[in-house]
């Protein structure tokens, strides 16, 4: 298939406090888009502060779609995750809306993007904490004899199913990226990170998903009574910024991925001036 025939879309990833959604929402202003989360933790309803949910106020009346609309409850993968966006990208196409991927799963934008078969395989990227998944991986490779990540090379579609361009922000200055993650986890702590972290902590037991996410497990301590909140937020900070650095290597590793520097660019003119170069070809 000709690449200006397939589906557009853009997707906007990169590390946490790059001002991912704020470029996204002027981006669908600017081109008539609509926004599909690619964030794990966002789909969750009233996990709002520490997974820096994007608010009404900064949603500006853009669509936003796979946002805020499962129990904590609820598992979700990245099989889920392009089960649902798929059909969303061929509806927003034919409706002439621009489909914006925004999110910091890098795992997911790249999944999506590339089209990745994961109904072939019914299995997703383990994270070492996630014993359940931790099992499955082991599982498909006992039956398969195949590694997971071998297996998700196998599923890949001859051709990407996409005409796609998936820009990244970051900071030239590693120093200028942690203190805007610092900022950041300030502002939490100050809009309630606490109460939603003890809300999390109270129900581990059923909110398996987000017992494990950063921005929650770091409070546990203080409420069992072993570390101070002050402690905690130090750890918040050093993890948030610890999971940063995973996040560039993974969107470093996506060859196509076209680089914003936050701290130097005007990201806003060079994004757009990137999109309607994109779209006009």
């Amino acid at each position: 298939m000709d690449a200006l025939s397939k589906p557009r879309v853009v997707a906007v990833g990169g590390p946490t406090a790059t001002g991912k959604t704020a470029l996204s929402v002027a981006l669908a202003k600017e081109f008539g888009g609509e926004i599909i989360n690619a964030d794990s933790m966002q789909v969750y309803k009233n996990l709002n502060v520490g997974t820096a949910k994007p608010t009404a106020e900064e949603r500006q009346g853009i669509p936003h779609h796979l946002l805020d609309f499962l129990t904590p409850e609820t598992p979700y993968s990245v099989a889920d995750f392009t089960a649902a966006a798929t059909p969303l990208i061929t509806q927003l196409n034919a409706q002439n809306r621009l489909p914006l991927v925004v999110g910091g799963t890098g795992l997911y934008i790249s999944s999506l993007l590339k089209g990745v078969a994961f109904e072939t395989q019914n299995t997703a990227p383990a994270h070492p904490n996630n014993q359940v998944r931790v099992l499955r991986a082991l599982e498909a490779i006992a039956v398969t004899g195949k590694k997971m990540s071998d297996q998700q090379q196998d599923a890949l579609p001859a051709e990407a199913p996409y005409h796609a361009l998936c820009l990244c922000l970051t900071c030239r200055d590693r120093n200028v990226l942690y203190r805007r993650i610092d900022l950041r986890v300030s502002r939490m702590v100050d809009a309630g990170i606490l109460q939603e972290a003890e809300w999390v902590w109270r129900n581990r037991d059923t909110f398996r998903t987000a017992a494990q996410a950063i921005g929650y497990k770091e409070y546990f301590p203080y409420f069992e009574g072993t570390q101070t909140q002050a402690e905690c937020t130090e750890k918040l900070k050093q993890a948030t910024r610890n999971y940063a650095k995973r996040q560039l290597t993974w969107f470093r590793n996506q060859n196509d991925a076209v680089w914003l520097y936050v701290d130097e660019d005007d990201v806003l003119a060079k994004a757009t001036a990137l999109v309607r170069d994109f779209l006009g070809k």
